[in-house]
């Protein structure tokens, strides 16, 4: 019996990954015989798992064409998740990465509030409007920006949370199983989906924001290290002279890269600079605040030498962090994505020509595909990857 429901799951499986695909095609990918791929196939037509539609080609032989099968990416949904410390993000997603609604909200409007609260009211609002029944649901995929561990964020700055038990407090809320990991973990699960790194089995995603972090995916497994901390790239050190004169991190428990090439750090050092010169053109927006990471690559794309200079730098130091972090983990493709990379087309050439220059064996680097639905669709590809199975039989 265990047999039959594993074979039925690697039929569904090949289906997914392959569809359009005939019965014979199943039986010589699978080593299995027709007869047994035609009744499972069957079973899967009935449960509605599975559909066939129109014929394929005819053989080399000539004779009647194949029926060709197709995965049913409707029998089935996944709510998507992602918990930001600006915003909050949900969607609903069928079975193939297809967004059907998505709603989102204000981080602070409700981290006193309820932040659960709030997005369990967005969930039954959007299945309500695409009317698809809750027992319809396979459950929920959950991103955050901190360290989890067995359900509970082990500590989230941007969120002021410490321990919080967030996969206890979410099921409180929801009827369905629930998986929650780290953001950018989330985010590389998604990217590897349906994105950049789709049939890639070895991938870095980097996210380069206010802060940098890295999702991991070694043998097409995530690799979360000993204690769920992995990719913490932000904290690469790649300059030993700045630690050696009492370097200060740009905010507490930030790591060094992320003190030197992240989004905030990058706006800051222009500004400090801008602020020694009255004659240069963004000196009285500097006055009124601080400049941000946007506006030091726009004014480095107008041909202004201080940004340039702050901008070449924080480049520089990045494509030493990748350089350091591919070196070692020898990674297939690895995908950028996050606020600062906005400027792709500014940054990319750079870090390709220095990835080429010192990596001792080539890598595809490449922006992120799925913009600002990375998140929810990488929580959604979190639950289908660590729910026991898609379907239980």
């Amino acid at each position: 019996m265990q047999m039959k429901s594993m074979n039925k799951k690697r039929v569904l499986q090949c289906i997914q990954e392959n569809s359009p695909i005939s019965r014979a095609e199943i039986a010589a990918q699978m080593n299995l015989s027709k007869p047994t791929i035609s009744l499972i196939v069957d079973e899967l037509i009935k449960t509605n798992w599975v559909y066939e539609k129109g014929i394929g080609p005819s053989s080399s032989h000539g004779g009647r064409k194949p029926i060709q099968l197709f995965f049913n990416e409707k029998a089935a949904y996944v709510i998507g998740t992602d918990i930001g410390g600006t915003k909050v993000k949900t969607i609903v997603s069928d079975l193939s990465g297809n967004v059907l609604h998505s709603k989102s909200f204000s981080t602070s409007h409700y981290l006193q509030t309820g932040l659960l609260d709030q997005i369990a009211k967005d969930v039954f609002r959007m299945l309500d409007h695409v009317q698809i029944p809750i027992g319809d649901v396979l459950g929920m995929g959950i991103g955050v920006p901190g360290i989890t561990q067995n359900g509970v964020v082990l500590e989230a700055p941007s969120l002021n949370w410490i321990r919080y038990p967030i996969l206890s407090e979410a099921e409180k809320h929801f009827p369905f199983p629930i998986h929650v990991d780290n953001d950018v973990n989330v985010a590389a699960l998604g990217e590897q989906w349906v994105g950049s790194a789709k049939n890639n089995r070895h991938v870095l995603f980097m996210a380069v924001g206010t802060g940098i972090g890295s999702g991991i995916i070694i043998n097409n497994k995530l690799y979360r290290g000993h204690s769920n901390a992995a990719g913490e790239i932000g904290y690469m050190v790649t300059d030993k002279d700045d630690l050696q004169n009492d370097f200060k991190p740009m905010f507490h428990r930030y790591g060094y890269l992320e003190s030197v090439a992240g989004g905030k750090s990058i706006g800051h050092k222009l500004t400090s600079l801008v602020l020694k010169n009255p004659d240069h053109p963004a000196y009285e927006e500097a006055k009124q605040s601080e400049l941000s990471g946007e506006s030091a690559f726009n004014l480095a794309k107008s041909g202004d030498p201080t940004a340039l200079s702050v901008v070449h730098d924080a480049i520089d130091h990045l494509g030493y962090g990748i350089i350091n972090a591919a070196s070692l983990l020898n990674p297939e493709v690895i995908i950028l994505g996050g606020g600062v990379l906005k400027s792709s087309d500014f940054i990319l050439p750079r870090l390709r020509k220095m990835v080429d220059q010192y990596l001792p064996s080539s890598v595809e680097l490449k922006i992120s595909q799925l913009g600002g639905n990375v998140g929810v669709l990488g929580a959604v590809s979190l639950f289908l990857r660590e729910h026991e199975g898609m379907i239980n039989f």
